[in-house]
């Protein structure tokens, strides 16, 4: 069995996450109202240089010693998320009551939601003090198309862990599959 210890890092100083442009704010200049040199109506030509006028006029050139800098090259795309940290981080949310249950209807597959729902009513990760997080997650791929993943949960002095299995549909969407806590389990129905 090998496990994986992973949590991408968040630097500080990135851009926001709903933010897709590479823009910072307060970077561009102020413009003034006329600022610009006037353009000329459409339709007019500029007026004719002499000839001799036109000679003295040298291009512009940069100075001898400073050549051109080449661009740096153009950056890769940031690197995407791991599906099992977006579904910890999702999974925290419904647990610790930020997010509604229904929020993972879509993300998940068979008694997942079920077990999820039945979780959450019991609101196992509610704090009344810190905001629980993620703090640690590793995973297992037992065959291609399914993560075991866990996830270690720190409000303030608790430690916690969650466990939820992952499998990746037709669609190649990942869905949930399973979710657990430590402590009481959904009680299983006859059908099943």
């Amino acid at each position: 069995m090998n496990k994986v210890m992973t949590r991408t890092k968040r630097r500080p100083g990135t851009r926001p996450p709903g933010r897709h442009d590479t823009r910072r704010p307060g970077t561009t200049p102020p413009r003034a109202p006329g600022a610009g040199a006037p353009r000329p109506a459409p339709g007019d030509t500029p007026p004719p240089t002499p000839p001799a006028e036109a000679a003295s006029r040298t291009p512009l050139l940069p100075p001898p010693g400073d050549q051109a800098r080449p661009s740096p090259p153009p950056s890769s795309p940031p690197p995407q998320p791991r599906p099992t940290d977006l579904f910890a981080d999702r999974l925290l949310a419904v647990l610790s009551g930020q997010r509604p249950v229904h929020c993972m209807l879509r993300h998940t597959a068979g008694r997942a939601y079920d077990e999820l729902a039945w979780l959450a009513e019991r609101s196992p990760l509610r704090t009344h003090g810190t905001r629980p997080v993620v703090r640690d997650i590793g995973y297992y791929v037992p065959r291609p198309g399914a993560i075991e993943a866990f996830a270690r949960i720190g409000a303030g002095d608790r430690l916690r862990a969650m466990a939820f299995r992952l499998e990746q549909g037709p669609d190649l969407r990942w869905r949930c599959t399973a979710v657990e806590l430590g402590g009481p389990r959904m009680p299983r129905r006859n059908d099943d």
